[in-house]
């Protein structure tokens, strides 16, 4: 068997009770689960390949000696005072004609609502050596073998690297960017190194950091990083990867330490399964995210506006829970409508960018408009006392590393 863990679920012959197949433990999912594990009409199962549910927004502050429960809560936590069975498993089939999905153990979970939200996995584009000497940040597990990479590096070599490079200049790339030059010194010192010259190197192959952005969020962005002593390569492409350089366009740069945060592409279950898709991959969904009759398709998966986001997936989330909710109690809903995100792009210590509607701020109180988000963010999954205590957590420091744990 594969369940991760399972509550009581009452009156599962009901023919009143729809059974809804959530897959996927990101943000749409568990937004979905948590609305509708208390609705006594559904009777809910969510299957994730993951014990945890991963905060991506502070992934880079753990790849950088933050604390882990800023980035990491057990789904088992989220669910603890809700009716619902998780699963950790790996969805990997669906059958439409007896509506069931098939994990990797074999074994069949039925549905009558199926809420699609795998979100998306790492794509390297097919250039060579990215897959084998890359570093990413996409996970927990990605975050903590950077962050042992960096500490083993140091004592081996006595010194650091002599370029640690980034490569896209999207947010995640921008925000470890910002916060990894510190952060190498910080290390350093507790390693008792004296102090050396290194680069912290980003690599984006448009024109601007942050392209999606406008021209002024990019500058002021841009003009962050240098003061914090990052060199920017703009109009770049990654042609290559080794054990110890990475070849861009026209030019080859030493370095041990490529973090990859360039590409990403949507589950392949979405094509494996048949989903009619976008020229992105995304399924294509109506006005009520439903791509076929039953099956909903949310966040990374679905073709909308600002798939992507956080807080398109937990939009999505809430709206079709909402959706299936007021179909049980016989009630009109309206309809899906995209909601432009607050952007918010987080560049070293107590600084942030921030794009609200048409106002945007920087600096110090885009740091608190950060804060207050990620308050928001972790009450969002979790009571107001636990999520306080995670919030608080940003403050932190947590290391492996036997120098750096002893000091």
């Amino acid at each position: 068997m594969d369940p991760l863990t399972k509550t009581t679920i009452e009156n599962l012959d009901n023919p009143e009770i729809r059974k809804v197949l959530i897959l996927g433990g990101g943000f749409g999912g568990v937004k979905a689960a948590l609305e509708l594990a208390g609705q006594y009409k559904f009777q809910v199962t969510l299957i994730s390949d993951q014990i945890n549910f991963r905060y991506y927004p502070m992934l880079y502050r753990t790849a950088t000696g933050g604390s882990r429960d800023t980035s990491s809560i057990p789904l088992r936590e989220i669910f603890s005072e809700r009716n619902i069975e998780l699963v950790q498993g790996t969805a990997l089939t669906l059958d439409r004609a007896k509506k069931t999905v098939k994990t990797e153990s074999g074994k069949g979970y039925p549905f009558d609502t199926l809420i699609v939200g795998l979100g998306s996995v790492t794509n390297y584009f097919g250039i060579k050596g990215l897959r084998e000497y890359s570093y990413g940040i996409k996970s927990i597990e990605d975050a903590q073998q950077l962050r042992d990479h960096l500490h083993q590096q140091l004592l081996d070599e006595h010194q650091p690297d002599v370029n640690y490079i980034i490569v896209g200049g999207g947010p995640t790339g921008v925000e470890l960017a910002g916060a990894l030059p510190g952060y190498i010194k910080h290390i350093m010192k507790k390693h008792g190194l004296p102090p050396r010259r290194f680069n912290v190197d980003i690599i984006e192959a448009e024109k601007r950091l942050l392209p999606r952005m406008s021209p002024r969020y990019s500058r002021a962005v841009s003009k962050r990083l240098r003061r914090l002593g990052v060199k920017q390569y703009l109009g770049q492409k990654v042609l290559a990867e080794t054990a110890q350089s990475l070849k861009i366009s026209g030019k080859t740069l030493s370095s041990e330490t490529v973090v990859w945060t360039a590409g990403v592409t949507t589950n392949p279950f979405m094509a494996t399964n048949g989903f009619k898709l976008d020229d992105r991959g995304k399924a294509i969904v109506n006005e009520n995210l439903q791509a076929e009759p039953d099956i909903y398709v949310i966040g990374d998966n679905a073709s909308t506006q600002y798939s992507g986001m956080a807080q398109t997936a937990l939009r999505d989330g809430s709206c079709v829970a909402s959706l299936l909710k007021g179909r049980a109690s016989g009630k009109k809903v309206a309809a899906y409508q995209p909601k432009k995100p607050i952007y918010i792009t987080p560049v070293g210590r107590r600084w942030a960018a921030v794009a609200w509607r048409r106002w945007q701020f920087f600096g110090l109180f885009g740091w608190m408009m950060r804060r207050a988000a990620e308050f928001v963010g972790y009450h969002d999954l979790e009571v107001w006392w636990r999520a306080s205590r995670r919030w608080m957590a940003e403050a932190d420091s947590e290391e492996s590393c036997p120098v750096c744990y002893d000091r």
